[in-house]
């Protein structure tokens, strides 16, 4: 049952002689009087405590209401309560009476308009005709908020960021001299937490201000914070609240792995992604950027787990971590591993060299040196491919040239593929040379191999042991038909055929000649004895050079005597097969 609504500032005041004068029922004049009594004795003249159970008492929206809001203040007693009370100021006056009329536990008290006056302390009772008045309940603190014009700020320290089983530390401070603070958690679970504020030193205006330590925190903990300030004189009268701070707790779930693709090595204007992968189950991923040793200051969470950084510059430069979580939930899981992203380009190139030598044995010892005639106290040398970070090597002599080595021991097959190193300074750790000339390291011997790599190579190698076959069959093939047919000519055609005018490639006037098809020429060096007398017969000034050209197509076999093409635009169109055989 809800009562009536009470909106004055002066608090009930019923006498007995009022409630005498009542006319009714003999029911009503004995509960009438019952009142009576109730009401005309004092606070210490109630039944004795423990007869019946303490009633409970809660308000609805909540404790903490803004100014002019409607409030209910529920009283729950029991199913033979008849009446109840409720008081203000812990008992002191008697601030609304209710007495039922259907068979709920409660009543409701309502303020419809919520002020400084309504702000207080309430508590209620309960009547049953059976064992009269019950104990009071537990004080309820009704407060209004946004009286006073004043906003407090609030800040985490270190961070509101804060990882499980750690402590942190919530700032509440204003320009206004508060008694004292009040830290609040949004949701109404946990009861407001209360600070005397003190003066803070060696700051100009001076401030008020409280330090509320949470810790070591929990899942629990995590949440959206607010304060708020008052006065000593009147706790329940509060200013309007903070800024809010959510504090999220990390380390509730295991960590994510962060990587960037295409590398973490970039130069100015390339686009890059970084990407954060984790467990199944997680929606929210979350980018951190290292701003020196402080810890991050939010978590900013989103649905996918790529964050591209798109055309990337200096400001980009940095080292950066992800987290994964739960949509709705202020726990987040441990933060990745780093990942540095390192803008490349900026000094001279180092030299990569390797010592001994660039081929080395499984088991060998091998060492990368990263020299560079420009001043670095850092080098940092990268596997191309690899998704693991570069290796960083810090020089304590200051002196040019520098120079580090990275040691390789023992060498394995792994540790094969193409190197290349940067340097860079302290002042700017992420801010690198120019990548040096490539470094090949050859790992030889070892079974290390994986079988894929052996498969391929097995099947490149059958792949050229064919093709040479076949090329050697064909030449052989080729030579035995044009030996054969030049032996076969009468000495006079071969003669003319060998004039200085007539040395040039002859054109077929065949038409399949212009078909475009594959054509294989043999270059057949006549060096027989016959034919060198041949050739002495018919043209003693014949070029020393000149060889026979076959051209075998696929309708047709010519010979033709020139002098072999100069260079490659006069090679045909189609792909073509020279092969240079000596005639025996």
């Amino acid at each position: 049952m809800l009562h009536g609504a009470w909106t004055s500032s002066h608090p009930v005041h019923l006498s007995c002689w009022a409630l005498g004068t009542m006319r009714g029922s003999t029911t009503t004049l004995t509960l009438t009087a019952l009142l009576c009594l109730g009401l005309c004795r004092g606070r210490q003249d109630l039944v004795q405590a423990g007869v019946l159970p303490k009633p409970s008492i809660w308000a609805n929206p909540g404790p903490v209401v803004t100014e002019r809001s409607r409030v209910i203040i529920w009283c729950q007693g029991s199913l033979q309560a008849e009446v109840y009370r409720l008081y203000k100021e812990l008992g002191s006056q008697v601030w609304d009476i209710d007495t039922r009329q259907d068979s709920s536990k409660k009543t409701g008290f309502l303020i419809k308009s919520m002020s400084p006056t309504t702000a207080g302390r309430y508590q209620c009772a309960y009547y049953t005709r059976r064992n009269s008045w019950s104990e009071l309940s537990d004080p309820l603190s009704l407060v209004v908020t946004g009286i006073y014009d004043d906003t407090p700020s609030l800040s985490a320290q270190p961070s509101p960021v804060v990882a499980s089983g750690e402590h942190v530390s919530l700032s509440c401070s204003s320009q206004i001299g508060w008694g004292t603070f009040h830290l609040l958690k949004d949701g109404g679970a946990d009861p407001p937490i209360h600070m005397n504020s003190r003066i803070s030193d060696g700051r100009w205006p001076a401030q008020a201000q409280a330090l509320f330590p949470v810790g070591p925190v929990k899942t629990s903990h995590g949440g959206t914070y607010r304060c708020y300030g008052s006065s000593s004189s009147n706790p329940n009268v509060w200013s309007h609240p903070s800024n809010p701070v959510h504090l999220k707790v990390t380390g509730v779930y295991r960590k994510p792995t962060l990587s960037a693709q295409p590398g973490p090595l970039v130069l100015p204007g390339d686009n890059v992604t970084l990407q954060c992968h984790s467990e199944a189950g997680f929606d929210r991923f979350a980018l951190t950027k290292d701003v020196g040793l402080t810890h991050p200051q939010r978590l900013d969470g989103q649905h996918s787990p790529d964050f591209p950084l798109g055309c990337v510059s200096h400001a980009h430069r940095g080292r950066y971590r992800c987290y994964s979580g739960q949509k709705l939930s202020y726990a987040w899981s441990a933060p990745s591993a780093p990942l540095d992203i390192l803008i490349t380009g900026m000094y001279s190139a180092p030299t990569l060299s390797a010592q001994p030598g660039p081929s080395v044995s499984p088991g060998e010892n091998v060492t990368l040196q990263c020299r560079s005639e420009v001043w670095f106290d850092n080098f940092h040398l990268h596997k191309v491919g690899s998704p693991a970070p570069p290796q960083h090597l810090r020089l304590q002599d200051r002196a040019a040239p520098a120079q580090a080595n990275f040691p390789i021991s023992p060498v394995t097959s792994a540790h094969r593929g193409t190197y290349r190193c940067y340097g860079s300074r302290s002042t700017s750790p992420y801010l690198l040379s120019h990548a040096s000339d490539p470094l090949q390291l050859v790992v030889s011997g070892g079974s290390e191999e994986g079988p894929s790599i052996t498969m391929e190579t097995g099947l490149l190698n059958v792949l050229i042991g064919v093709s040479v076959a076949f090329v050697l069959l064909l030449s052989v093939l080729l030579f035995l038909f044009l030996r054969h047919r030049c032996q076969g000519k009468n000495r006079t055609s071969v003669a003319a055929a060998s004039e200085p005018e007539d040395r040039g490639l002859q054109k077929s006037s065949s038409p399949a000649a212009d078909v475009q098809e594959e054509n294989l020429y043999a270059v057949v060096k006549d060096t027989q004895p016959e034919d060198r007398q041949l050739d002495s017969e018919t043209a003693a000034s014949e070029d020393p050079q000149d060889v026979t050209y076959a051209q075998l197509s696929h309708l047709t076999l010519r010979r033709e005597t020139s002098a072999p093409p100069s260079c490659p635009s006069e090679l045909p169109d189609e792909p073509s097969m020279y092969a240079a055989l000596a005639i025996h």
